[in-house]
């Protein structure tokens, strides 16, 4: 596989890994824009706009971009996160230039007034149905908990409240500062004819407004604690963790991942032998997220009533042993097999690869290419790893707990 680059005049960067033995194309525009970015005010507001995307452009309506989709066998879609939003496609490679034609509409929103009441009552809808399931909107309480004042404590969906003032205009302003020439990689992987992709840019891209709009990024003072919440309804109990966790940018970050495959994120971890295997608890498990300026490590477990208390002396025991004790050479060999086969495995499919290239990209401005994945594997240490475990103690954290139980902090 081979690596290309090329920035457009207007500074929208195209990118492709390239493997001609590929019997597919994957394209995605990676968009540096997600909840943090929007102001109070108008919360929700980039979730909302990659829902409009799929209501039409100024050439096509919703119905032409769904069908003209479908009849290329696309496999496509969007998601808006706290830092990014991505639309994407995968497609044979005879069908790239109509599925990167089919994007750039994407990313040309009409926003028509009434396309946009209409999809407003859906988003309401989505934000009412996620406080009313499992795990109730605590995990969001903890993050905004966790960040306080920062940027990445906003929510992704928005609140009944912002979105249902949102109007048109605002939504188009957002739009005109955000998603700029200089806020974009368009990224490929898979069979690509690199010279056509950047006529392509060129030609679907090339006027897009090249102003530049920095984010603002901030070292978070996170705060900690635990509070309880009464939800009668519930028949679990359900907590959420979250501890200070390597930002995108540290070199740290690969054994915080490391750290996260050990503790809780597959059947050989700790957590699974702790809770899981025993029946303890019906779900476990310790997730990494990172950003340019900050990460988490997000603890999330569910269980019946009457084992909380229980679950919550053990899972303290587990991380404070970790703290003082590390992980093991054992653990850690047996992680690194597993994570150099997910990432080979995973790269011989060019979608999966997309999000992979795309995003660290777009976060970081890197590029790695499998092999030089699996160097950084091999190279992580015991000592990388238990630095880690010290330098960020997941049982300094924010903890929101929720179910049957009666309501209360500590």
């Amino acid at each position: 596989m081979r690596f290309y680059s090329h920035i457009l005049p207007n500074g929208l960067e195209v990118i492709a890994e390239c493997s001609p033995s590929a019997f597919s194309t994957a394209l995605g525009f990676f968009v540096r824009v997600g909840a943090r970015d929007e102001p109070e005010d108008i919360s929700g507001v980039s979730h909302f706009l990659e829902h409009m995307a799929f209501k039409g452009s100024g050439s096509r309506t919703a119905d032409d971009i769904n069908r003209e989709f479908d009849e290329i066998g696309a496999v496509y879609n969007a998601m808006t996160s706290y830092d990014s939003t991505i639309y994407y496609a995968a497609v044979l490679p005879e069908y790239m230039e109509k599925a990167f034609e089919l994007l750039a509409c994407l990313i040309r929103p009409a926003i028509r007034p009434d396309d946009f009441e209409l999809e407003k009552k859906v988003i309401l809808e989505e934000i009412r149905m996620y406080l009313d399931q499992p795990p109730y909107g605590i995990d969001e309480t903890c993050r905004r908990r966790f960040f306080k004042t920062h940027p990445l404590g906003q929510s992704v969906l928005g609140t009944v409240e912002s979105i249902s003032a949102l109007t048109p205009e605002q939504m188009r302003m957002y739009y005109q500062q955000r998603y700029t020439a200089r806020n974009i990689i368009v990224g490929t992987t898979g069979c690509v004819d690199f010279d056509k992709l950047v006529a392509l840019a060129e030609r679907y891209c090339g006027d897009l407004n090249s102003e530049e709009n920095e984010r603002i990024q901030l070292r978070p003072d996170p705060a900690f604690g635990t509070f309880r919440h009464h939800k009668p309804s519930a028949t679990q109990q359900y907590v959420i963790q979250i501890a200070e966790a390597p930002p995108a940018t540290s070199p740290e970050r690969f054994a915080g991942r490391f750290l996260t495959a050990i503790v809780g994120s597959s059947t050989a971890s700790r957590m699974y032998w702790e809770f899981l295997d025993p029946g303890r608890a019906d779900s476990v498990s310790l997730t990494y997220e990172s950003y340019e300026d900050a990460g988490i490590f997000v603890t999330f477990l569910s269980c019946a009533p009457e084992m909380l208390e229980e679950n919550l002396e053990r899972l303290r025991k587990l991380y404070n042993q970790l703290e003082t004790e590390g992980v093991s050479a054992e653990e850690l060999s047996r992680v690194k097999n597993k994570m150099a086969a997910s990432l080979v495995l995973a790269a011989e499919r060019p979608s999966s690869r997309l999000f992979a290239i795309g995003s660290e990209r777009l976060t970081t401005g890197e590029y790695r290419s499998v092999e030089e994945e699996l160097k950084i594997i091999d190279s992580i240490t015991l000592d990388d790893v238990n630095r880690v475990a010290e330098k960020y103690p997941l049982s300094c954290n924010a903890t929101e707990i929720i179910g049957p139980m009666p309501q209360g902090s500590s």
